[in-house]
C-alpha cells in the first residue's frame, strides 16, 4: 500500500492530497526545469549556428547573375541545386569520386589511429605508475601551444625524401597520434575507471593488454567516441596540409571545392554547391550518431 493511501486512511482525504502537492514540488525542485531565457538563448545560439549552412544552400540554389545584382537573391531553396551537385559530381575538372575516397580514407583511418593510441598513452599515465610520468605528459600537452606552421618545412622536406609527395601516406602518417587526444584520454580515464577494477583484473590474472581490452577500453568507449567523432570532422574538412603535400591529380574534397574557384570568374553558386556537398555526409552522420554521442557521454560522466 503506498504512503498517500495510507495518509488517507489515517488522516483523511485532505492531508493525502497535502502530500502529494509536497511531493510534487519535491519532484519539480529536484528536475530543475529550465526558464524561458534560457530556450530563448538556445534558440538565438541554434539560428546563429545555422545560418551559414542556410546562406550555403541559398546561393547555391541561385543563379551567378541573381548573385551578382542581389547578395540574398532568394529566401528558400529550390531544387536547383541538385543541379549544382550534379554539375560538381559530372565536372571534367575535377575527379570528386577519387576526392571523396581520398578523404574517406584519411578521415577514417587517422581517427581510428587517433583513438586508439589516445586511449593506450591516457590509459598509461592516467593508471600506470612509471618513473618520468608527470614530465612526459607535460611536455606532450605541450606540444599543443607549438603552431603548425612551424613544422611544415621540416616536414616537407621529411616527405620529400621519403617520396611521399603526392601520396595519401603524407598526410596520414603526420597525423597518427594527437597531443590532444592523449589530454583527453588521460583526464576522462583518470576520473572514469577505478583502480579497484584495475587491480580486481590482475587477481584474476589479466595481462596488461588484457586489462587494457577488457576493463580500460570500455570505460573510455563514450570519451574515445567523442574524440574520433572530432578527429574524423577535422580530417574531413583538413585543408592546409593535403594543400601543400596533395597535386590536383590525387586530391580531397576541401582541395576540389578549392579547384572550382580557381578560374577568373567564380561562380559562387556552384561552389557553394560544391560545399554543401562536402558538408553533407557530416551532416549525416551528426543526425545518426550525435544522440548516441551525447547519451555515452552522459552516462560516463554519471557515478555510483
Amino acid at each position: 500500500m503506498s504512503s498517500v493511501a495510507v495518509t488517507a486512511q489515517t488522516a483523511g482525504p485532505h492531508a493525502a492530497k497535502a502530500a502529494v502537492r509536497r511531493r510534487t514540488r519535491r519532484s519539480g525542485s529536484a528536475t530543475h526545469r529550465a526558464g524561458p531565457v534560457v530556450y530563448i538563448l538556445l534558440g538565438i545560439v541554434l539560428l546563429i549556428s545555422v545560418f551559414p549552412l542556410y546562406f550555403t544552400l541559398l546561393l547555391g540554389s541561385s543563379d551567378p547573375v541573381e548573385i551578382s545584382r542581389n547578395p540574398v537573391p532568394q529566401w528558400l531553396p529550390d531544387t536547383s541545386l541538385f543541379t549544382q551537385f550534379a554539375t560538381v559530381i559530372e565536372s571534367t575538372q575535377i575527379n570528386f569520386w577519387l576526392a571523396l575516397g581520398n578523404s574517406l580514407i584519411i578521415a577514417i583511418v587517422v581517427s581510428a589511429s587517433v583513438v586508439l593510441f589516445s586511449t593506450l598513452a591516457g590509459y598509461s599515465f592516467a593508471k600506470l605508475r612509471f618513473r618520468g610520468r608527470g614530465p612526459l605528459l607535460v611536455f606532450v600537452i605541450a606540444t599543443m601551444a607549438v603552431p603548425t606552421q612551424l613544422g611544415v618545412i621540416p616536414m616537407y622536406i621529411l616527405m620529400s625524401d621519403l617520396g611521399w609527395i603526392g601520396k595519401l601516406q603524407a598526410v596520414i602518417v603526420p597525423a597518427l597520434v594527437a597531443a590532444f587526444g592523449v589530454f583527453w584520454m588521460t583526464q576522462y580515464l583518470a576520473e572514469a575507471l577505478p583502480y579497484e577494477l584495475i587491480e580486481a583484473a590482475r587477481v584474476d590474472g589479466a595481462s596488461m593488454i588484457r586489462t587494457f581490452w577488457s576493463i580500460a577500453l570500455p570505460a573510455a568507449r563514450p570519451a574515445a567516441a567523442m574524440l574520433g567523432l572530432f578527429t574524423f570532422v577535422q580530417q574531413w574538412t583538413n585543408y592546409f596540409w593535403p594543400s601543400i603535400v596533395l597535386s590536383s591529380e590525387n586530391p580531397t574534397l576541401p582541395l576540389v571545392v578549392k579547384s572550382l574557384q580557381s578560374n577568373y570568374f567564380v561562380d559562387y553558386s556552384l561552389v557553394m554547391g560544391g560545399v554543401f556537398l562536402v558538408t553533407l555526409p557530416l551532416l549525416v552522420i551528426f543526425a545518426f550518431v550525435g544522440k548516441q554521442l551525447v547519451a555515452g557521454i552522459m552516462q560516463g560522466a554519471v557515478k555510483g
